[in-house]
C-alpha cells in the first residue's frame, strides 16, 4: 500500500475547506479543548500557573520585602482586603511564619468570573540570625504588615565591616 493512498487529497487537489480553515480546523480545536482541559486541571495546584492566568498570586502571596539594619530586620507584608484578625504570625525555630485565610463576601453560585484570591494562605521565611523573641513587633496598618524582628546582641556582634582596598 502507497503512503498516498491514505492521504485523502492528490497533490493537485486541495485540502478539505474545514482544514484549510484554522477555525474549524478538527485538529485545533482538539488542541484548544485539550490546553483548556489542562488549565482547569492544575489551576491552583502550588507552583503551577498557566501561562493564560499568571498573576502575582504565581510567586508567593503575600508579597514581601525584607530590609536589614545593624539592629534589626524588618518584613513587610502586603496583604490587602485582609484584616488584623485575618491574619497569623509566628516565630518558630528560626523562620517567621505569616498564616491566615482570605474568604469570599460572595457566594461561589453568584460569581460569573474572578481572578481574585480566596482561601488560605502560609508564607514562611527563614531568618537566618538570633533575634530577641521577646521584643519582636508586628504592626498592621492599610493592608499592609511589618513585621520588626531586633537581632540579639550576638548576631548583632556577628557582622564585621571589611574594607575595601584599591
Amino acid at each position: 500500500m502507497n503512503v498516498r493512498d491514505l492521504i485523502p487529497w492528490s497533490r493537485g487537489n486541495q485540502a478539505p475547506g474545514f482544514y484549510r480553515d484554522p477555525e474549524h480546523n478538527p485538529f485545533m480545536a482538539l488542541h484548544r479543548e485539550v490546553n483548556r482541559l489542562f488549565d482547569d486541571a492544575f489551576r491552583g495546584v502550588d507552583g503551577f500557573m498557566p501561562m493564560s492566568r499568571l498573576s502575582s498570586w504565581s510567586s508567593g502571596w503575600p508579597t514581601i520585602e525584607i530590609s536589614e539594619t545593624e539592629k534589626d530586620l524588618r518584613i513587610v507584608a502586603e496583604v490587602p482586603g485582609l484584616e488584623e484578625k485575618d491574619i497569623e504570625v509566628l516565630l518558630q525555630d528560626g523562620v517567621l511564619v505569616l498564616r491566615g485565610e482570605r474568604k469570599s463576601e460572595t457566594e461561589d453560585k453568584d460569581r460569573q468570573f474572578s481572578e481574585r484570591f480566596y482561601g488560605r494562605f502560609e508564607r514562611r521565611i527563614p531568618v537566618g540570625m538570633e533575634v530577641q523573641e521577646d521584643q519582636v513587633n508586628a504592626v498592621f496598618t492599610n493592608g499592609v504588615l511589618t513585621v520588626t524582628l531586633p537581632k540579639s546582641e550576638k548576631a548583632q556582634a556577628k557582622a564585621k565591616r571589611i574594607e575595601i582596598k584599591h
